[in-house]
């Protein structure tokens, strides 16, 4: 469990430092220059995801379930994750309502994404992975949509082909995944 959360530590510590100490961060990025500010978040980011990963891993191994998800949490799951699906490619799609709706579509992909495994899995490593994903989400959403109203930032929509465009790549992306990527990545079905 300590890989894991060494691994939560500093891989959302490291986002973490726009929520709490941006004018720090812009100092860095000055000091060092971007691309070297760019090299070091990365890099340290990647050993933080890495640490998670290996530390989830292990604290499956010998589970300590804390409690037994419904049956319909596994369900709601699903669907809630084809919603992450398409909050997720919309973070990426310019031009997309709900990026206008939203502002931070990723931020409430992975809120939902967090609350979605919440629901489907009751082990301690899966409430201290999710968990602390969800309340780091809910934090970095509610600074970046203040920070957006205090710039005067805006996501202007660009049509209805931009949407269109989000569900035919969320659409077939959502479908490999539940039924091949989930457990050739995680080792898990989650239509078994």
């Amino acid at each position: 469990m300590i890989i894991l959360i060494a691994g939560l530590v500093l891989f959302l510590g490291l986002h973490s430092i726009r929520i709490f100490a941006d004018g720090w961060r812009s100092t860095q990025i000055q000091r060092m220059g971007a691309m070297p500010w760019k090299g070091l978040y990365a890099s340290l980011s990647a050993a933080g995801f890495l640490l998670i990963i290996w530390g989830f891993g292990l604290a499956r191994s010998s589970p300590l379930i804390l409690w037994t998800p419904p049956s319909w949490g596994r369900h709601l799951a699903a669907a809630l994750m084809l919603l992450t699906f398409l909050l997720l490619v919309a973070a990426y799609v310019p031009g997309n309502r709900l990026k206008t709706m939203l502002g931070h579509p990723m931020l409430v992909a992975t809120k939902t994404w967090a609350f979605a495994h919440l629901l489907a899995n009751g082990t301690l490593a899966d409430l201290i992975l999710f968990g602390s994903f969800l309340l780091w989400a809910i934090a970095d959403f509610a600074v970046s949509r203040r920070r957006d109203r205090l710039a005067g930032v805006s996501y202007p929509a660009l049509g209805i082909g931009r949407d269109v465009l989000v569900i035919v790549i969320a659409l077939p992306a959502f479908i490999w995944f539940a039924f091949y990527g989930h457990a050739w990545l995680i080792g898990v079905r989650p239509f078994a």
